[in-house]
């Protein structure tokens, strides 16, 4: 018999400790750690805090004063679960628990839960896994009441026998390494089909951004997909291609990842490694920023810092979107249009209404052109086929004729090349 999922309530701490580098404001961040909650279907927020602190406690994180306060204030509100905007270490994590009598969370954990309950794709599934038990791992001092105790004999005969959490820590390696084995021939034939799609000589256009930036918004209105698109952070975990011929432009692929996150585990950044992989394969990224955002900047450098961790380098053209223009008022609409207007890899648009997509369509066109390189081929006269599908690719720069066949000079791109070679 099925039941309607129970809502969790539940309040967000944002610890502000002093001295600490933190370079989003507090306020910033807190609203962010709300976002993220109500990510989670079954999670009510009810109330959201930052605690200042002059530093964080080895055994509580919180001095004794505070925790009072904060004990007083989860009672009257009916509190079962408290979020932590920030790491918290087992030892804090179980103390804190005992002290409020409520489960807790800190971020990592938090967006372990989003990351799990947005995997669709059995790759998906599987690195979410992984990446919940490889963070269990370390957790489970705390992680139940049995763990306190001993199991085997009585004493009697071979002493107590293994502790209850060296078992559960055996047992979660055991299935960390199914997993590994189950991943490796799921991402082989990813591969596979990365493979195939290098021989279409069609270039990969990546959509990488901050979460909630309106990436899946830009992606839907170009192809006409219907991914999910919602203000919620990580509303879409799974990569998604899709064919689009570009208006008075080339035909490409276009990618929508993954969001990025300030603070993102680093057991996921691993893990999300081969997710993101068409940004590596990408010809051209497109890194979309909310520009409506007051954190934008900062999260802009998130962004570029997490794809220089995935080995995304200078190599790989980059345009830089500022999207969501439409929230903007007047006159800060103007200065954000004035200052893209000055920089030819800037483009100031709305997802939502269409607004700089043209021209944003014309340089995507003019960036992809502009990795197109010489080269002279010499064909044979029985190699008519491969003439005819030079020429149809428009690639032919220069034709001579001898009596040893065909001399041409063509001007193509790589997926361009990879394709002739499987002619």
């Amino acid at each position: 018999m099925e039941h309607d999922a129970q809502v969790t309530r539940a309040w967000v701490l944002h610890p502000d400790i002093y001295g600490a580098n933190q370079r989003r404001e507090a306020s910033f961040a807190l609203e962010e750690a709300v976002s993220l909650a109500d990510a989670l279907a079954e999670i009510e927020v009810v109330g959201s805090t930052v605690v200042r602190l002059p530093k964080a406690h080895a055994g509580m994180l919180f001095g004794s004063g505070k925790i009072e306060e904060l004990k007083g204030l989860f009672e009257a509100n009916d509190v079962e679960l408290v979020l932590i905007d920030g790491p918290v270490t087992p030892v804090q994590q179980r103390n804190l628990e005992k002290a409020w009598k409520v489960k807790l969370l800190d971020r990592t954990g938090l967006i372990l839960e989003i990351f799990s309950d947005r995997a669709r794709t059995r790759e998906g599934v599987l690195q979410v896994e992984m990446a919940a038990l490889s963070y269990q791992r370390t957790r489970l001092v705390r992680a139940w009441t049995h763990l306190e105790r001993q199991r085997g004999g009585l004493g009697f005969v071979g002493g107590p026998g293994e502790t209850q959490i060296e078992a559960d820590r055996r047992a979660i390696d055991d299935q960390l390494v199914r997993l590994r084995r189950q991943l490796a021939k799921v991402v082989k034939t990813r591969e596979l089909h990365r493979k195939a799609r290098a021989k279409v000589p069609f270039p990969i256009v990546a959509l990488v951004g901050y979460t909630n930036a309106g990436k899946s918004t830009l992606f839907n209105y170009v192809t006409g997909a219907d991914v999910m698109a919602k203000d919620m952070l990580f509303a879409t975990l799974d990569p998604t291609m899709r064919a689009v011929h570009l208006p008075d432009g080339p035909e490409v692929i276009l990618s929508d990842t993954v969001g990025f996150i300030s603070d993102l585990p680093t057991e996921l950044v691993a893990s999300f490694r081969a997710t993101l992989e068409e940004v590596l394969a990408a010809d051209l990224i497109l890194h979309v920023r909310d520009i409506a955002h007051p954190d934008s900047e900062v999260q802009a450098k998130d962004v570029e810092d997490i794809l220089t961790s995935l080995g995304v380098g200078t190599g790989t053209k980059q345009l830089e979107i500022w999207n969501k223009i439409d929230l903007l008022d007047d006159e800060r609409r103007e200065a954000m249009n004035t200052r893209a207007a000055r920089d030819d890899e800037i483009f100031a648009i709305s997802a939502v209404t269409g607004e700089g997509l043209e021209d944003l369509f014309a340089a995507i066109t003019t960036a992809l052109d502009a990795k197109r390189t010489e080269e002279d081929l010499h064909l044979e006269f029985s190699q008519g086929k491969h003439r005819a599908w030079l020429f149809k690719e428009g690639v032919v720069e220069n034709e001579t004729q001898d009596e040893d066949g065909f001399h041409l000079r063509v001007r193509w791109t790589a997926q361009q090349a990879r394709k002739f070679e499987g002619l």
